[in-house]
């Protein structure tokens, strides 16, 4: 069994899925489009550019997306996306590049339980929690 994400967007999901590339590194395994499906000729031409199905590969992890029809986009709620790294430079370097247009809900700073720890929702709307925590004890 594995366990994936599946994100919606509401026309941006191929424009996210550079952008975490570029973040991340990783590859983008798959990407079809509403012009790729057999209902494509049936579809109006603002919407055949849209991505019905996409695949990215992040640290061997697979996270995948959509974009859903606009009477069906809602505002994400209720999770976050979490990046958990031991190496707290790269805990930074992540939720700096996650945060060009984002907003910050929680600057990344130390607590209690993490040597950085910090929350945004990006551009795009998606909910993210970076996280390097502290080592625990023996």
């Amino acid at each position: 069994m594995q366990l994936h994400t599946y994100l919606n967007f509401n026309g941006q999901c191929e424009e996210a899925f550079e952008f975490y590339k570029s973040i991340f590194g990783g590859d983008i395994l798959f990407m079809m489009r509403n012009s790729d499906a057999p209902m494509a000729k049936d579809m109006p031409a603002d919407k055949l550019n849209r991505v019905m199905h996409a695949r990215i590969m992040i640290a061997g992890q697979i996270v995948m997306g959509s974009d859903v029809p606009e009477d069906c986009a809602e505002k994400p709620q209720g999770f976050s996306v979490t990046i958990n790294t031991p190496d707290p430079a790269e805990a930074e370097r992540v939720f700096n590049a996650l945060n060009v247009g984002a907003e910050v809900r929680m600057p990344l700073e130390e607590t209690f339980w993490a040597v950085r720890f910090g929350m945004l929702t990006d551009r795009f709307g998606i909910p993210w929690m970076v996280n390097c925590e502290r080592p625990m004890p023996a």
